[in-house]
């Protein structure tokens, strides 16, 4: 039983993977973009917070220290050595520190480093509200406090950090250390960050303070902002990172994804655009192998293949119907076949073996074969070699005809022509019956009269030996002469098979002349022969007579009209390469263009007692013997009617 057909691939199967492939290669590539995209800005908090733990770091650590010196300072020692140390070490570029001041319990200004007026910290040591709020809180909670930034001369900006002092237990005053944010911010950060980000520090509206940024380092988009805290109120750190050297993995592997894409992509139209092209070839192979098998399922030639060795390897219908067996029972059989007449097995293998040294000659070979129900037919086959798609000799491709019908119609045509030229012949003896009814008198005549002379002697008794032997000699001589007109009578027209014999064609001449000499001293014509030496011809002899015949009569009815003085008929023979020239020509009127081109069609004649059979038998018998019969006009009148034989069997 055989299997369903598997349901064809849907037309929109290739161009939904094309879709899919392109969506997830989009997909990694954004995924991979995300990914890198949250790598840098993790790698950016991570640096911001830790910038802002170091920042808290170095202002809690001067908080102390402004703590440890706060009693010193307070007390007026600030002239010693380690005080001396102390300020200059937290005064130094990279602690942030413009200026430090101490002040006393009531928060009155005690001193500053580097010294300066109390109207230099604008609204700060002035007493203003702010700084003395601040003064407050830190004394109320016993905890450093940061102002809030304020402008100074020169465009940069400060903040103060109030960290109180005590003394055995009571706030004896406060110190306090006063933050350049630009000094802050360029000197504490370290280079690689300012490399890396852009650093500023904005007020609550959004006023840039201070800043520290990379020279020329243009921005990448990613940014951060964080509370200022400390010194707070309201500052916030604002980092935005630039646009740092190229990343060439995440960028590799982002190119690698883009052009993987485009490579499959463009292998997949190509993959389409080729499969299109092999189901357009397919299609059109199909279409051709359909065409082919119609073409030989319908044809009534039989086609055979077979390899090398003689295997059947294809056999098309025509030629299963020709013998009987299907295609099953012949593909794959090796010689002897099935359908090889046991009776012709020896003739038929030495075919086969003849065809597979070398084909078949042009015309192709005869056989006898049997179909499987045992009845004959007779086939005529054509071989030739079978080349493969790469010039190769693969074996033997064959073409059969059934010519059974052929050779039985052949056979009968031939057996129809057997009965129109005996019935021509008859014919012909029966128009030169009273000429050779008169030949036969005067023998018949002159044996009887010798005879009674005979008698008279015999009776007289007058008998001389002598005379009596001439006497029978004389009846001997024209009983001779009428046998041999009634043998070539005879010979003429008995019907019998063709068979063809080394002949003397001007042998042949000479009888068909001796037959036809009483008709032409009849019709008072005149014969001439010149005949030249010729090898013998493969050919019937009674068949050749009856062209000679035939033609020698033609000539004569063709010169009824012509004056007895000139009523000649020359037969020549002459050799011309391989063939032998019979001519037979007349001195009648010549043949009209109108009865020339109809010449030799059957049972057309110009006579009124005429079959119009004689020149179109006589054409047929040339051809038989691979000869040929024409006509032309003779130069001083009348007709050449000429026969062409070959001189070697064909």
């Amino acid at each position: 039983m055989d299997k369903p057909a598997a349901p064809p691939t849907p037309a929109w199967l290739p161009y939904g993977a094309l879709l899919l492939i392109l969506a997830i290669i989009a997909t990694l590539v954004w995924l991979t973009r995300s990914y890198d995209e949250e790598v840098q800005r993790t790698t950016l908090i991570s640096d911001v917070l830790w910038m802002e733990q170091n920042l808290r770091f170095h202002l809690d650590r001067n908080a102390a220290q402004l703590g440890q010196l706060g009693p010193a300072l307070i007390a007026g020692r600030h002239g010693d050595v380690a005080t001396e140390a102390g300020l200059r070490h937290l005064l130094r570029a990279e602690s942030g520190l413009a200026r430090i001041i101490w002040t006393d319990a009531d928060g009155t200004m005690r001193g500053a480093q580097p010294p300066a007026s109390d109207d230099h910290l604008v609204g700060e040591s002035g007493g203003t509200v702010p700084a003395r709020s601040i003064f407050r809180l830190a004394r109320a909670i016993g905890r450093p406090v940061y102002g809030p930034a304020y402008p100074i001369t020169g465009g940069d900006h400060h903040f103060e950090v109030h960290v109180p002092i005590y003394s055995d237990g009571a706030f004896i005053g406060t110190a306090v250390g006063v933050y350049s944010l630009q000094s802050l911010v360029v000197r504490e950060l370290p280079w690689w960050f300012s490399e890396r980000y852009r650093v500023s520090v904005l007020d609550s509206d959004g006023q840039e303070l201070a800043a520290k940024s990379g020279v020329g380092a243009p921005a990448s988009g990613h940014d951060y902002s964080i509370a200022f805290d400390p010194p707070g109120h309201g500052l916030v750190l604002h980092i935005a990172a630039h646009r740092g050297e190229i990343r060439w993995i995440p960028l590799l592997l982002v190119a690698s994804l883009v052009m993987l894409g485009s490579i499959i992509v463009w292998s997949i139209w190509q993959l389409r655009r080729q499969l299109q092209r092999r189901q357009a070839a397919e299609h059109a192979l199909h279409k051709e192998s359909t065409f082919r098998k119609a073409m030989e399922d319908s044809l009534l030639t039989g086609l055979r293949a077979r390899d090398l060795s003689g295997r059947v390897t294809y056999v098309n219908p025509a030629f299963c119907r020709m013998v009987g067996y299907s295609a099953g029972e012949l593909v794959g059989h090796l010689p002897p076949m099935p359908y090889w007449d046991p009776e012709h097995l020896e003739r038929t293998q030495e075919l086969h073996e003849l065809i597979m040294a070398g084909g078949t000659p042009p015309e192709g070979m005869e056989v006898r074969l049997r179909r499987k129900d045992g009845s004959r037919l007779d086939a005529q086959i054509f071989e030739a070699p079978l080349i493969d798609g790469e010039g190769r000799h693969s074996g033997w491709m064959g073409s059969v005809l059934d010519i059974t019908e052929q050779k039985r119609a052949e056979e009968l045509a031939r057996q129809q022509e057997e009965r129109l030229q005996a019935t021509s012949r008859l014919v012909t003896m029966g128009e030169m019956a009273s000429t050779l009814a008169h030949e036969l008198n005067q023998p018949l005549a002159a044996i009887a009269s010798y005879n009674s002379g005979c008698i008279n002697r015999l009776e007289s008794g007058d008998c001389n030996r002598a005379e009596m032997l001439d006497i029978h000699q004389r009846i001997a001589r024209q009983a001779r002469r009428a046998g041999d007109i009634v043998r070539r009578v005879h010979d003429f027209v008995r019907r019998s098979e063709p068979k063809r014999i080394a002949v003397d064609l001007n042998a042949i001449i000479r009888e068909a002349v001796e037959l036809l000499e009483a008709d032409t001293r009849k019709r008072q014509v005149r014969v001439h022969t010149g005949l030249s030496g010729l090898p013998a011809l493969d050919a019937d002899p009674v068949m050749l007579e009856q062209i000679v015949v035939n033609l020698v009569r033609n000539a004569m009815d063709a010169m009824r009209d012509t004056p007895a003085t000139r009523r000649e008929v020359t037969i020549s023979t002459r050799r011309e390469g391989s063939n032998a020239v019979l001519q037979v020509s007349d001195r009648g009127s010549g043949i009209p263009p109108e009865t020339a081109a109809r010449l030799f069609e059957p049972f057309f004649t110009t006579k009124a007692e005429g079959m119009g059979m004689g020149l179109n038998i006589c054409r047929s018998i040339a051809e038989l013997h691979h000869g040929h019969l024409g006509f032309e006009a003779r130069p001083d009148g009348g007709t050449i009617f000429t026969l062409t034989l070959p001189l070697e069997p064909a």
